[in-house]
């Protein structure tokens, strides 16, 4: 991640859940941990699958329950690409990106291109429109599943 620490983005969720009346458990924790661990795009099944690995008393629904957490708080966002099973990115202190999508495999390319933000900025601009936040996903195929 870009210019935040694993404190920072801990402490950040902390204090996020504590301001709505929650709890701060070592369950929420070690599922925060392993997001922040994994460094890519995941499922809710991968991170239950790493979190169940050392604490196996985890239950699933717990996993995904702190993933929307994460999502509230403006730690995480969730990536839906058609009928496949969403995904997760961390979105605290992380650079704006765009997504290259392949259709087969689900391959998340993360790019970033000044030119296009700035056309998008005087696309906004030109019909008198102002941008709060912006995605951009272009779907295709990878250069892997080409090859195959």
């Amino acid at each position: 991640m870009d210019n935040i620490n694993k404190k920072e983005f801990k402490n950040t969720f902390i204090k996020y859940i504590e301001e709505k009346g929650l709890r701060h458990t070592k369950q929420r924790d070690v599922i925060v941990d392993a997001f922040f661990s994994a460094g890519r795009h995941i499922t809710s099944e991968e991170l239950f699958n790493i979190v169940k690995k050392k604490y196996p008393e985890i239950g699933y629904a717990t996993v995904q329950r702190n993933l929307n957490l994460l999502c509230k708080c403006g730690l995480a966002e969730e990536i839906k690409i058609g009928k496949q099973k969403t995904r997760y990115e961390q979105k605290y202190g992380n650079m704006h990106h765009d997504h290259l999508i392949c259709l087969q495999c689900g391959r998340l390319i993360e790019v970033n291109d000044d030119k296009i933000e700035k056309l998008q900025e005087k696309l906004a601009e030109k019909n008198n429109f102002t941008s709060i936040k912006h995605k951009l996903e272009i779907y295709g195929i990878c250069a892997d599943c080409k090859s195959k």
